[in-house]
C-alpha cells in the first residue's frame, strides 16, 4: 500500500516559523515533523510514500531526496505551478502515483498512530477515517463514530480508495465534501483512537508538543 503525506499547504497560522521553512520541515523534538511520519510509516511496513508539495516545496525535497537514507521510496507530486490544490484536488493530482487502496495523512499532525500497511477497505466503503477525542480547538467534532451518536474529530488520518476520487474535475478541491456526500451514500467508516495525537496547527501547539516530547 502506498502512503501520501500531505506537504501542499501554506504554514499560515506557523507564520513567522513558516516565513523562510515549509511546515513539514518544522521540528519536534530532533528532526522535522515530516520525518517522524516518514519513520512510523516505515516501522509500520510501508515502503512507497508519495509526498504533495507546493510552499517552499523545493526545500522538502532537496532535504528528504529519494528516501532512501529512510529506507523508503519517496515520489513527490509537485503542485507549486498550481499553488497548492487543497486536499482532495492534491490527491487526484497524486493518484497515478498511489495504490488502489492508499493511507493519507495530513503532514501537520503528530501521532503514534499504528499505521497498517495491510488495511482493507470493507465492500462497498471508499473511505474509512480515524477519530480522535475532541481537542479544545474543535470541540464540536466533525463525524459521527459509526455505529453511535457520538461526534468525534477527524484526525487526519484515512484510507481511501482511487473509485472515490476518479470522477473529480482537475483543480483545487476541499476534502469535506466529499467524505460527507460518501457518508450521504454509506461509503464510509470510521473508527476511534484513544492514542497519542497532536495538531500541530500553531506556533504554540508546536511548542506544547516540544514540551511534553521533552518530559518522556
Amino acid at each position: 500500500m502506498t502512503a501520501m503525506i500531505l506537504s501542499a499547504g501554506l504554514g499560515t497560522r506557523m507564520r513567522p516559523l513558516t516565513d523562510h521553512t515549509p511546515k513539514p520541515l518544522l521540528k519536534v523534538g530532533d528532526k522535522p515533523l515530516i520525518v517522524w511520519h516518514i519513520e512510523r510509516l516505515k516501522a509500520s511496513g510501508f515502503s512507497n510514500i508519495v509526498i504533495n508539495v507546493a510552499y517552499l516545496g523545493q526545500q522538502i525535497i532537496e532535504y528528504l531526496g529519494d528516501g532512501s537514507r529512510y529506507g523508503v521510496d519517496i515520489r513527490y507530486s509537485d503542485e507549486r505551478d498550481e499553488g497548492a490544490l487543497e486536499t482532495a484536488g492534491g490527491i487526484l493530482k497524486a493518484l497515478p502515483l498511489l495504490s488502489d487502496t492508499f493511507l493519507v495523512i495530513n503532514g501537520d499532525i503528530w501521532t503514534d498512530y499504528p499505521y497498517n500497511c495491510n488495511f482493507s477497505l470493507d465492500r462497498g466503503i471508499l473511505a474509512h477515517l480515524l477519530l480522535i477525542d475532541n481537542p479544545e480547538h474543535n470541540l464540536s467534532g466533525d463525524f459521527f463514530l459509526s455505529g453511535t451518536s457520538d461526534k468525534y474529530t477527524f484526525s487526519g488520518i484515512g484510507y481511501y480508495s482511487k473509485e472515490m476520487f476518479k470522477n473529480l474535475e482537475y483543480g483545487k478541491q476541499p476534502l469535506a465534501p466529499l467524505l460527507f456526500k460518501a457518508i450521504d451514500r454509506e461509503e464510509l467508516t470510521t473508527e476511534y483512537y484513544r492514542g497519542l495525537w497532536y495538531d500541530i496547527g500553531t506556533p504554540q501547539r508546536l511548542k506544547l508538543l516540544n514540551q511534553k516530547l521533552s518530559y518522556k
